[in-house]
């Protein structure tokens, strides 16, 4: 029983989202620390993990999605905001944080809801 709730690919997949959510939000903190930083590049989850994991799940593949961990990047696509060549806007990376923290949110109820299964057949009741 216990095996099927946590060794299932969507569960494992969710677990990743998981890291790459907090370690989102450790990029956005560093990015809105560093807003008046000269020089600075904005810094984010690198954008092909979320294609690769899905890639995994859906393949079905543990492997595959155990392999896989977020990483951070410097984002290429954001434009200098100002002249000293630092690529962080104000507005956007607030827009990223509560996204990100509403991608948590959803996330952790998923996980929330796997452990409530798993207490409901240790005590033979739901709750």
């Amino acid at each position: 029983m216990v095996n099927g709730l946590f060794a299932s690919n969507n569960y494992q997949g969710l677990k990743k989202m998981l890291d790459a959510t907090v370690m989102r939000h450790e990029a956005i903190a560093s990015n809105l620390a560093n807003l008046e930083t000269p020089h600075y590049k904005r810094i984010d989850v690198d954008s092909s993990f979320g294609a690769e994991l899905n890639r995994a799940v859906g393949a079905r593949n543990l492997s595959d999605i155990a392999r896989l961990d977020p990483r951070i990047v410097v984002d290429k696509n954001a434009p200098a905001a100002n002249r000293d060549g630092n690529t962080v806007q104000l507005d956007t990376e607030l827009i990223h944080l509560q996204e990100n923290g509403l991608a948590h949110q959803v996330q952790t109820q998923f996980v929330s809801g796997r452990f409530s299964k798993l207490r409901a057949a240790i005590t033979g009741r739901s709750s």
